[in-house]
């Protein structure tokens, strides 16, 4: 973990050093998320949205740093005969993604994200339970995507993130695993 948050403090450092240009902004979006992994059957996919702010930090024309501060409800939902089970899993995650520019208003973007598990609950016929304790505490992905900037400060932006860890804490040997496509709204200041 101190690694992480160092290579993340690192990253800030070397970016707002060098940056040409900073802008911060908020986002909010769609996510259409699911679960992926060992053993999973009768799994579909769930509606969720994701809130929050950015940093973008021009290096370049063509290269920028994006380090974000998101909330972000996943999930899946299982079908089992007479009953759909919605599980809601909701996380504070926090990507850093690389930005190339291919063109002025056009961008592609790779980068890790750590998401920290805020609750988790297990859904059917209105009724809720909190499962928490049955998820770890952090989650690890990769995110690949790409944005267009209508203009200086409304741009629009798709992502995939592949999850790379297990997220069920105690489930034996099977791997569980969150995978979203997100599609979501910014506004830079």
């Amino acid at each position: 973990m101190k690694k992480i948050i160092l290579t993340i403090a690192a990253v800030f450092a070397f970016g707002f050093a060098n940056a040409q240009d900073v802008k911060f902004g908020a986002k909010a979006g769609v996510n259409f998320s699911t679960y992926t992994g060992d053993n999973l059957s009768n799994v579909s996919g769930k509606v969720g949205f994701q809130v929050g702010a950015f940093a973008e930090i021009k290096l370049s024309d063509k290269f920028a740093v994006q380090p974000e501060l998101l909330y972000s409800s996943l999930g899946a939902k299982f079908e089992n005969p007479g009953v759909t089970l919605t599980n809601t899993v909701d996380y504070i995650v926090l990507p850093v993604m690389a930005k190339y520019y291919l063109a002025e208003a056009f961008s592609l973007e790779a980068g890790p994200q750590i998401g920290f598990l805020m609750s988790a609950k297990l859904s059917a016929s209105g009724n809720s339970t909190d499962v928490k304790e049955n998820f770890n505490s952090t989650d690890f992905g990769f995110n690949l995507g790409a944005g267009y900037d209508f203009t200086e400060n409304i741009s629009v932006g798709v992502r995939y993130t592949l999850g790379l860890s297990n997220i069920a804490k105690d489930n034996g040997n099977d791997k569980i695993r969150n995978n979203n496509f997100a599609l979501a709204l910014a506004y830079k200041f």
